[in-house]
């Protein structure tokens, strides 16, 4: 069975986006992920088929009513996928959520739009909230999208070569080391000639000084946890201490 990804919607002609090209698309058409919108406002209320009211207790902007939001996602058929609504105020979305998601039957999200959706429908219809980052869209389809796109890629068959999708960036809970390719020099500066050395034990060693440096310089976020977690290799431990 495919992976069923859903989105309910104001804007269905966002979709696919970027969702659409490379190696996605071709994982879609070979029946590997299927992809389907809900157009929200076809549950909207009236003639004008309304679906926000301003906020209870007053304050500026809109927001999503509870009954439309529900309607909506009970016109959906019965499935184990996790309801995800976009907010920056949900959880941080990880590498490690995506790969969990990825062995799961599919995602079905909620793209908000104004100030926001009604809590009681996020309540009612266990949605889980998830951020994308601390910053603020005009609405949940590109945060969908991006969570989405980490996800497919991990499912088996999406690249090419699956190995690529499992030494990158957070996957040893370490950023991803730094690439070379040809020519072997480049005004002026050369391939690290560690990389060209054929040694496979100094290679990966390398690598993996690279991807420590640079955790530990950029995201000292991840590096605290992964210097003192089971992580830490015994050939590492004679780096310099904090």
């Amino acid at each position: 069975m495919s992976f069923a990804a859903t989105f309910i919607t104001l804007y269905p002609d966002a979709f696919p986006g970027p969702l659409g090209v490379s190696i996605l698309e071709r994982a879609r058409k070979d029946g590997l992920w299927t992809l389907n919108t809900v157009q929200l406002r076809e549950f909207g209320l009236g003639k004008h088929r309304q679906v926000d009211e301003t906020p209870a207790g007053g304050g500026a902007g809109l927001v999503l009513r509870p009954d439309v939001a529900a309607a909506a996602i009970d016109s959906l058929p019965a499935s184990e996928a996790p309801l995800i609504y976009p907010s920056p105020r949900g959880v941080p979305f990880s590498q490690s959520m995506a790969e969990a998601w990825a062995t799961g039957p599919g995602l079905t999200f909620f793209c908000g739009r104004f100030e926001g959706l009604d809590q009681r429908v996020i309540e009612k219809r266990n949605m889980i909230e998830v951020s994308l980052g601390d910053f603020v869209l005009a609405g949940g389809e590109v945060a969908a999208m991006a969570m989405l796109e980490a996800t497919l890629r991990l499912i088996p068959g999406v690249a090419g070569n699956h190995a690529s999708v499992e030494d990158e960036s957070f996957s040893s809970g370490l950023l991803e080391y730094p690439h070379y390719t040809l020519p072997r020099t480049w005004e002026g500066e050369g391939t690290p000639d560690v990389l060209l050395s054929g040694n496979h034990k100094a290679v990966e060693e390398w690598r993996n000084q690279q991807s420590q440096a640079l955790t530990k310089t950029r995201r000292p976020d991840l590096w605290a946890p992964f210097r003192n977690g089971p992580n830490l290799r015994a050939s590492e431990t004679d780096d310099e201490h904090d």
